[in-house]
């Protein structure tokens, strides 16, 4: 797979919790859990399921950080 975006992170599925039309996806990259919503099509096509490995690719118009 070759794609622009270049925020790309190794990872672990953890866990995937189907809705009506959307699944979360939770994601263990290195002791930090990212969770990603996509549709349910999209979990059946990549076939993704707990144990599983996947790339978190991280494609945003703005992150923002913050400090106390």
């Amino acid at each position: 797979m070759r794609i622009s975006a270049r925020n790309q992170i190794k990872g672990t599925i953890l866990e995937v919790t189907k809705g009506a039309t959307t699944s979360h996806v939770r994601v263990d990259i290195g002791g930090q859990i990212v969770t990603s919503s996509i549709t349910n099509e999209a979990v059946d096509e990549l076939g993704l399921k707990a144990g599983g490995k996947a790339v978190v690719v991280i494609k945003a118009s703005d992150v923002m950080i913050a400090v106390n």
